[in-house]
């Protein structure tokens, strides 16, 4: 008699998030192009814990069904494993014991609707903390260009968003302890601690370049110093 192996179902702790539809142009724009995943997470620290990512699925558990889940375009979460939240293809609320800290949308014309409604309901019955939406059309895609929502009670109430000046809107996010920033239709992220904003990718790299060219220029001005010194102990 011959018997078949039997292949063990893994546990939820192995098992995979489904794969999330491609990331649109606005998320492209405001979070990848600029480089903000990499430099939020710097300036969090603790990459390890600290999860910084962009269209990672949120459930209650590890599923292949998309069901029931929310992919935001940047999710944010202390004390939790990143390894596993990247093995998993996803975020199991379960399995980290709480769900992510701040969650954010950029609007486009195919989910903007669903932003502000099924998945803003979505998000409060996960238990986020805080919901946030940018607009970079200042209100052709979402009702304002920036808004953010506090979880009390199990109801998210808004959080205040001030205009700082003429189409620059600002508004706190206590999760993380930065503005969030919309200003000529562009996401920045003002650090109140440090009184500045925080690099785009670009702003660093240029940063990094004039620093090495400064580095360079007093190298060569010190070899040139040197130089003349001999010169003139040697006639």
């Amino acid at each position: 008699m011959t018997t078949q192996p039997v292949i063990a179902t893994p546990p939820p702790a192995t098992r995979r998030f489904p794969d999330t539809p491609k990331a649109d142009l606005q998320n492209l724009r405001h979070l990848n192009n600029a480089g903000y995943i990499p430099v939020i997470s710097r300036h969090l620290g603790a990459p390890d814990t600290t999860a910084v990512l962009s269209e990672f699925p949120i459930g209650w558990q590890v599923t292949g069904d998309r069901r029931g889940l929310q992919s935001p375009d940047l999710l944010i979460a202390f004390n939790v494993e990143t390894a596993t939240i990247i093995a998993h293809n996803g975020y199991a609320i379960d399995y980290h014991g709480k769900p992510p800290d701040f969650v954010l949308e950029i609007a486009s014309r195919r989910t903007a609707r669903h932003d502000e409604t099924g998945k803003r309901d979505g998000y409060a019955a996960f238990g986020v903390p805080e919901y946030w939406r940018f607009d970079d059309t200042g209100g052709l895609f979402y009702s304002v260009s920036l808004a953010g929502d506090r979880l009390v009670d199990g109801r998210y109430e808004p959080i205040p968003v001030r205009e700082v000046s003429h189409a620059r809107h600002w508004g706190y996010s206590p999760a993380l302890n930065l503005y969030l920033c919309w200003e000529y239709g562009h996401l920045r992220w003002y650090d109140p601690a440090a009184e500045r904003y925080l690099p785009t990718h670009d702003q660093e790299a240029n940063a990094r370049r004039a620093a090495e060219a400064q580095l360079d220029a007093e190298r060569a001005a010190r070899l040139a110093l040197e130089a003349e010194l001999r010169r003139l102990q040697n006639p």
